[in-house]
């Protein structure tokens, strides 16, 4: 048979020319001009929009005055603290912040910025090793077979700590009903050899709150009972910024004596572009000193808890001047509205009656399954949507539910009702395709009422939403 033709260009596979004009000037000794480059490396851009990227829970925009501050501080190397020692007062004063919007007991907050909440995980889990560790050696015993519980919904970023650094990943499965981990999924995994439960405030899949108050009171048995001091670490990377503005008596924080460090991620809910995580812990104590270095050949006397070195002060001054612009009520305004928006899509949905949502409404997010795959599946409508601009994944579910396959919407800062609408037209399995063929894959075509009608109905779909909020839908006038 004729071999396979080549694949088409894309941001993975540039035309062969691209690559040749580049590899001919870095190697002939020519520099080009900046405008030339600039120009050049424009007109090959062809990634999609990052607007309509709603896959991501990163966040797409930010307001013109933080990227200029953003600009002015990338050619800052954080890391030089003697330098640069008002951008370290900023940091401090978040971590204060975070410290409080989590109900630390401390006057002082214990933390420090990560390059995300990967980063984060990775300082946390070393904590609970080295806590753990300790406490094992003062009692006579083996250190040498940690483990860690988790349900089987964490993020990858939980299955690279535990390689890293040797510790057992025992995870719980979850089911199609509850796709998250529960403290009777938990309680037979842990043992004396635990250094840590991982509960999670807004998981990957579909968005759902752990029920960590209940993971907590489980531990508190198991730990007395059996004279053991098993922790808990919230990976509250996506409802850190979420949460607490949606519901404050919703006791998840360090208002439970167990839970002993909590990652948030400042690039998403946060408000911040990608390279900002927060790492926090209740109380100095539970952040042992010999993971803290000191180093002083930047000038001064400088600690260092991180995994990397140097990085650009940028996302610091971005994330200090989001918390001092919005406040906690400001973030309160962008979160409700970021909950009015994902209503409004889920109700949409579920009005096709083609979908079954499978989100709790916790999070500003929507998840949601096909009823019937027979004709074509959520596969199918990620492609379809790529096509037409909309990047919305597609995944199977973890051990447990891997037959469920799923979609989901990350409702972000910037996605709008009328956005939603605009993903309401593009969306192949709610209205038919514009092309000659409306047949979907594997002949299923779908029927949808006319335009006119479509948008009569989200209409008033946004009404009742504007009805109930009293203002505005749109979110990034949410606050200005």
């Amino acid at each position: 048979p004729p071999p396979p033709p080549p694949p088409p260009p894309g941001p993975l596979n540039p035309p062969p020319l691209f690559f040749f004009f580049f590899f001919f000037f870095f190697f002939s000794g020519v520099t080009l001009p900046s405008a030339t480059t600039h120009s050049v490396l424009c007109c090959s851009n062809l990634d999609g929009n990052p607007m309509m990227n709603l896959a991501s829970f990163v966040t797409t925009y930010m307001e013109p005055e933080a990227e200029a501050l953003m600009a002015t501080a990338m050619r800052k190397n954080f890391i030089d603290i003697d330098e640069y020692s008002q951008t370290a007062e900023l940091q401090n004063r978040c971590v204060n912040m975070l410290a409080h919007l989590f109900h630390a007991p401390a006057s002082e907050g214990v933390g420090t910025s990560t390059i995300g909440s990967s980063e984060a995980i990775m300082l946390a889990g070393l904590a609970m090793k080295w806590r753990w560790r300790d406490w094992k050696k003062g009692r006579g015993e083996a250190a040498d077979q940690p483990n860690i519980v988790c349900g089987a919904n964490v993020q990858v970023c939980w299955h690279k700590m535990c390689r890293y650094f040797e510790i057992e990943c025992r995870e719980a499965d979850v089911s199609p009903d509850c796709l998250c981990l529960t403290a009777e999924r938990a309680r037979p995994l842990i043992d004396s050899n635990t250094i840590g439960v991982c509960a999670i405030l807004g998981s990957t899949f579909n968005g759902e709150f752990e029920d960590v108050k209940a993971m907590h009171d489980m531990l508190e048995e198991l730990n007395e009972e059996n004279g053991w001091q098993v922790p808990i670490h919230v990976d509250a990377a996506s409802g850190g910024f979420i949460a607490p503005f949606t519901a404050p008596d919703l006791v998840w924080d360090f208002r439970l004596p167990l839970v002993k460090s909590i990652n948030v991620s400042g690039h998403k809910f946060g408000l911040v572009y990608a390279g900002i995580g927060w790492i926090l812990f209740r109380e100095r104590g539970d952040l042992p000193d010999g993971l803290v270095f000191h180093v002083n050949y930047l000038g001064g006397d400088q600690a260092s808890f991180t995994l990397n070195f140097s990085k650009s002060a940028a996302c610091i001054v971005a994330q200090y001047y989001q918390l001092v612009r919005l406040g906690h009520e400001g973030y309160k305004a962008i979160v409700e509205n970021g909950m009015a928006a994902a209503a409004y899509l889920r109700e949409g949905l579920v009005e096709t009656g083609k979908f079954s949502v499978v989100d709790r409404a916790h999070m500003p997010l929507v998840a949601f399954s096909l009823k019937d795959s027979s004709k074509y599946t959520v596969f199918d409508l990620q492609d379809r949507l790529r096509g037409r601009g909309w990047i919305v994944p597609a995944y199977t579910c973890p051990s447990g539910a891997c037959d469920l396959a799923i979609m989901r919407v990350v409702v972000k800062q910037n996605f709008s009702m009328d956005m939603a609408d605009a993903h309401f037209d593009a969306h192949p399995a709610v209205r038919p395709d514009t092309s000659p063929s409306h047949e979907m894959p594997h002949g299923g075509a779908v029927e949808r009422p006319t335009a006119a009608a479509h948008w009569s109905k989200g209409a008033v779909r946004r009404g009742k939403q504007w009805e109930a909020k009293g203002r505005c839908a749109s979110l990034t006038r949410a606050t200005r």
